[in-house]
């Protein structure tokens, strides 16, 4: 099996959900295969870093320099990964992906994309339309649009500032360290304002699956009305394929 990366910490309890969809996802592949307790699993090296300080590290859209030290500490922690031996990483979290393009320079390791991976299995679905929800960094940047469009489905133009500023107060308010016990209604509520009919609504934060427990490893799902595509599964997912295809072709 390749050793996985898990570059972690914003947030915490994703970072955690990450660990256990990996280890659980390669437990069923190994029990599907007659192995006996305890079943093998991936050996994964997790470098967490500190949210309340890349938080304070973001820079401004449209500003690249702006973003050199928020991309700094995500490449350390990238190269500190690749010296633990690793084979490939991934970041358990959306919002940095819009800057992996920075913070794979000098990386030598494969780091696999959330994005790549959601925008498959959206197309999956048979979706022709995307809502994506996430931080703030996330609905302003064009990154999920740009992928989702070379698998033919449409996302929705950049939502109103006030509007992506109460997601971000969502995700603050209701989202840290877990989904609070309100966190579902607000969320549907919020897609009843934007999502139309016929739309997947991608759930681009890794802290936002978390409202869905009886759906937590599913890619795709439908909850209140809506047919939602996790982000976070799809990634675990890819990696799962990338950690364990010389058993799937043993």
């Amino acid at each position: 099996m390749k050793k996985i990366g898990i570059l972690g910490g914003v947030g915490w309890a994703s970072t955690i959900d990450y660990y256990r969809a990996l280890c659980e996802g390669a437990g069923r592949f190994f029990a599907g295969r007659g192995a006996g307790s305890p079943l093998p699993v991936p050996p994964i090296t997790i470098e967490s870093v500190v949210q309340a300080q890349t938080r304070a590290l973001r820079g401004r859209p449209g500003d690249e320099a702006s973003w050199a030290a928020f991309d700094a500490v995500f490449r350390e922690a990238m190269l500190t990964l690749e010296r633990a031996g690793c084979d490939f990483a991934i970041i358990a979290s959306n919002t940095p992906h819009a800057r992996l393009h920075a913070i794979r320079e000098g990386v030598m390791m494969p780091v696999l994309s959330i994005f790549d991976a959601t925008a498959i299995a959206t197309a999956a679905t048979g979706a022709t339309r995307a809502l994506v929800l996430g931080t703030a960094v996330t609905m302003q940047a064009r990154n999920y649009a740009n992928v989702l469009a070379a698998q033919g489905v449409k996302a929705n133009d950049t939502l109103p500032q006030d509007e992506i500023a109460e997601m971000q107060a969502m995700i603050d308010e209701d989202f840290y360290g877990g989904a609070s016990s309100g966190a579902q209604d607000r969320l549907l509520r919020f897609c009843q304002k934007h999502a139309q009919p016929g739309t997947a609504v991608l759930l681009a934060c890794t802290e936002l699956p978390l409202a869905f427990p009886d759906h937590i490893d599913d890619v795709s799902f439908e909850a209140g009305g809506f047919l939602f595509v996790n982000p976070s599964a799809a990634h675990v997912a890819a990696a799962l394929d990338l950690a364990l295809e010389d058993e799937k072709g043993a």
